[in-house]
C-alpha cells in the first residue's frame, strides 16, 4: 500500500554528463533503512561526506537546486528527486563521484527506468504526510505559488513566456491517479538559444546539448525529434516543482496553484510552509481504514507492477 515507506530493492548505477559542469559522473543508488530519508554521498572526496536531502541543506537555486553541507555540494538534484518522489521512494543512499547529478536526457524518465530496474521495496514503517489545513501563498511580481487544503495532492501549473511556443500553457496533475510517470516524468528541460552563449561564458550549461534539453530559437524548436508532448514545457516545470517539493521529506496533501515559478520561488514557498506550523498537520496512518476516516486520498506512487513488498 502507498502509505508505507519505500526504498530500492537492489543497488543500481548509471553514468552521465553534468549539465553545467560538462564532466562525466558515475551515480549509484543504494537501499536505505526506514526513516533514513534521501542522502547524497560524494565518494570522490576524502571521508566520503554525506548531504541529506533536506530544506536546511538547500544552498543554491540558480538554474537548478543545489544541496550543500560543510562546504560540500551536489547540484541539479531535482530530476532525480522527482523520480524518487514519483515512485514513492522515501529512503535511499545516492553515491556519486562528482558535484552534479548527471542530466541524462533532461527529464526524470532515465531515473524512473533505473529505479524500476532495481525494484522498489516496501518497508514496515508508515509514511508521514503533511496535510494542509489553511491557505498559504507567496508572490513575487507576476510569479506566485499558492497552496490550499485538498483531499489529494494536486499541482496546477501555468506558464507564459514571451515566446510564441510558450504562451499560456497549463497542466493539472493529480497524484490520485498514476499520472506522474506517464504524463510528467518524460518532459525535458528547455532553454533559449540566445541564452546558451551567455551561460557558457559564465561556466554554466557546459554539458548541455540537443540530447539533453529542448533548445528554442526565436521561432522554432531546434531538436529534430520535436516535442514528446505538445505542452512539454509546462510539464517539465511541474517535474521541477515535484523535485523541489520532495526535498521537504514527506508528501503533501494539498492543492498547489503555481504561476510562472522557478526553483527560487518554489523553495521560498516550501520554507514559508515549513515555518507556518498552523497551516498544516503531520499525519501517519497504518491502514487504509484510517485514511478513509480522514476523508483523504493517498497519493498513488509509481506502478504496482514494479513494486515488491
Amino acid at each position: 500500500m502507498d502509505y508505507r515507506q519505500r526504498t530500492v530493492r537492489d543497488e543500481t548505477s548509471c553514468t552521465g554528463i553534468g549539465l553545467h559542469s560538462g564532466h562525466p559522473v558515475n551515480l549509484t543508488i543504494k537501499p536505505a533503512p526506514a526513516d533514513a530519508g534521501i542522502s547524497f554521498v560524494r565518494k570522490d572526496l576524502p571521508s566520503r561526506p554525506s548531504i541529506k536531502a533536506g530544506l536546511e541543506n538547500v544552498v543554491d537555486t540558480k538554474l537548478s537546486t543545489t544541496l550543500g553541507c560543510n562546504g560540500v555540494r551536489v547540484s541539479t538534484v531535482e530530476h532525480l528527486m522527482a523520480a524518487l518522489f514519483g515512485l514513492g521512494i522515501d529512503n535511499a543512499r545516492i553515491e556519486l563521484d562528482g558535484p552534479e547529478v548527471p542530466i541524462m536526457d533532461g527529464s526524470a524518465a532515465p531515473f524512473i527506468f533505473l529505479l524500476r530496474s532495481a525494484g522498489v521495496r516496501e518497508q514496515k514503517s508508515p509514511k508521514r504526510f503533511r496535510v494542509i489545513k489553511r491557505p498559504l501563498e507567496i508572490r513575487e511580481g507576476g510569479r506566485s505559488v499558492r497552496i490550499t487544503p485538498s483531499q489529494e495532492l494536486r499541482i496546477s501549473y501555468a506558464i507564459d513566456f514571451n515566446h510564441p511556443l510558450l504562451r499560456d500553457q497549463t497542466f493539472d496533475l493529480r497524484f490520485s491517479g498514476k499520472d506522474f510517470v506517464k504524463e510528467i516524468s518524460r518532459a525535458r528541460t528547455f532553454g533559449f538559444l540566445r541564452d546558451v552563449q551567455t551561460l557558457r561564458e559564465n561556466g554554466l550549461a557546459l554539458g548541455g546539448s540537443l540530447d539533453n534539453a529542448i533548445v528554442i530559437d526565436d521561432f522554432r524548436i531546434l531538436n529534430e525529434d520535436g516535442l514528446r508532448y505538445k505542452d512539454e514545457f509546462v510539464r517539465h516545470k511541474i517535474l521541477d516543482f515535484v523535485g523541489d517539493l520532495a526535498i521537504m521529506g514527506c508528501p503533501v496533501i494539498g492543492h498547489f496553484a503555481v504561476k510562472k515559478s522557478g526553483h527560487d520561488l518554489n523553495h521560498k514557498l516550501i520554507r514559508k510552509l515549513v515555518h507556518s506550523e498552523k497551516t498544516w498537520e503531520d499525519v501517519a496512518v497504518t491502514s487504509p481504514e484510517e485514511w478513509a476516516e480522514k476523508s483523504l486520498t493517498i497519493p498513488v506512487f509509481g506502478s504496482p507492477d514494479f513494486v515488491h513488498a
